[in-house]
This record gives C-alpha cells, structure tokens and sequence, in this order.
C-alpha cells in the first residue's frame, strides 16, 4: 500500500507526540488492560527516524477517562475501525500488548473485511494466539479484593496504586471493564492475514507460554517469528531495550516494503 502522508488530524482516539510527514511508515500502538497512551509514550524517541508513532488511547482513561469504556471487543473493534481510518493515509503497521494484541489482531481482520487499508506487520506482545481458549477462568466481576489480588500477579500495576483506596476506585471501572473485553471475547474463524506477524512473549510470563504464542503462526500466510524476553508479563518494559532492538528490527523490514515502488 502506498499513499499520500496528510497532517494527522484532531482525533481523541490517536496521539502524535512527533509528526513525521515524510515518515513511510507508521506505527499504530495499541496499550493493554488498565493502560492509556502514555504506555508507550518513551518507546517512540527510539523508533526509527523513518517511522511515525502513534499511539491509540481507548475511552476511559487518560484524556477520555470521562468517557464510558468498552466492555466488548466487537463495538470496541467497530468504533475504533472508523476512527483510525482517516489517519490509514501511508502505509503502517500495528503493535499490541496483550489486551492491545487482541485489539490489533481484530482491528487487522476488520479493515480487510471492509477492503481497507490493510497493515504491512502485525507485532503481537504477551498475548496467547485468538484461537486458543483462556484456561483460567474470568476475573473482571469478582468482588473487589479477589479482583485485586489477580492484578497483583500481572505485575503491572504499581503497588501503591492498589493499596490507595481512592485511587484504586478511579481505576476499578476501566480495569474491569477491559477485562470484561478480552474475557467475553468469542474467536471466529477466518482466513490467516497476508501480513506478516511477530511474537513476542516473557519467559516468566504465567498468563501466555512459549506454545500459545508460537500458535499465532496460523493467523498469517506470509512469514512468522517468535522471541522471548527475560521477565513477567510485563516484560516490555523490564527488558525494554531488547524489546525496543527487536520491534526496530521489525520495522525497518516493514519501511523497506513501505519504500517500494509500486
């Protein structure tokens, strides 16, 4: 795909924290459960120069913590579709962390369904590949103290955060509402995407192993990799600079097809 680079416009979805016009690509990152924005806001000064970021806020936090957040994939998916397509001007790829893996994978299947703009990667982080069951049973209505000591285990939300009463009640409505997203998620199956996908998954992640990452091959028909990083399931930051190493290499692959004459 190859197109005309517009100034992004006034979107309460999408973040640029640099414009790069000329940039060929594009990179869409997409946070995980109880995160926003800002998750990846440091990641973007170590970008490729030739690459855009951008990243997608949800509502319900951040800037839009007023608004109601999304309990299920599928509007969450619709809503997002239509706000991402007027910023599909050059050609781009996607980047989740586990609830924003699925988000990606999903919003990757809308956009060829409808016969849009289409991703040229998909870089898929600390989620088991769609078609594989959660073997743990759901935690976004369990009563309030069950429901925080399952977070702990996630290792990501900072400590002083769940032992602050008023803080926690601020954060409880989104946390369990993208939990309520990826946990009522229903798998359907399609065609694999005609995109390349990269895997990337913690060592001593207790929620997605080696094998529920490597299934994430079936979801493509061109080329798949998988790498693992030392840490928990939220490795992307304790090994951020291997992660950060691994995801550039990705995308200058990704800036060379972008660069193609067509």
């Amino acid at each position: 795909m190859k197109g005309t680079s517009i100034p992004p416009t006034s979107n309460s979805w999408l973040t640029y924290p640099a414009v790069k016009p000329h940039a060929p690509l594009r990179l869409f990152c997409f946070h995980y459960a109880g995160g926003n924005a800002l998750s990846f806001r440091t990641w973007l000064d170590r970008l490729p120069p030739n690459v855009e970021g951008c990243l997608v806020e949800l509502p319900g936090r951040g800037m839009r913590l007023l608004e109601p957040s999304f309990t299920r994939l599928e509007p969450l998916i619709a809503a997002l579709h239509q706000a991402l397509l007027p910023s599909l001007t050059k050609p781009f790829a996607l980047f989740g962390h586990s609830m924003g893996a699925l988000v990606s994978f999903e919003l990757a299947r809308s956009l060829r369904r409808a016969q849009h703009p289409f991703p040229l990667h998909l870089f898929v982080s600390g989620q088991r590949s769609p078609q594989i069951p959660d073997p743990d049973h759901p935690i976004h209505a369990l009563p309030e103290s069950e429901f925080l000591n399952e977070l702990r285990r996630y290792n990501g939300t900072p400590e002083e955060v769940l032992n602050n009463a008023e803080l926690i009640q601020l954060f409880l409505p989104t946390l369990r509402a993208d939990f309520a997203v990826i946990e009522t998620y229903h798998y359907t199956h399609e065609p694999p995407l005609a995109c390349p996908i990269s895997a990337l998954g913690g060592l001593q992640d207790w929620k997605t192993n080696f094998a529920s990452l490597e299934a994430w091959q079936d979801q493509t028909q061109i080329t798949f990799d998988l790498k693992m990083f030392p840490g928990d399931h939220f490795f992307i930051y304790s090994a951020q600079s291997q992660v950060l190493q691994h995801l550039c290499n990705g995308l200058n692959q990704a800036t060379e097809w972008a660069s193609r004459p067509t």
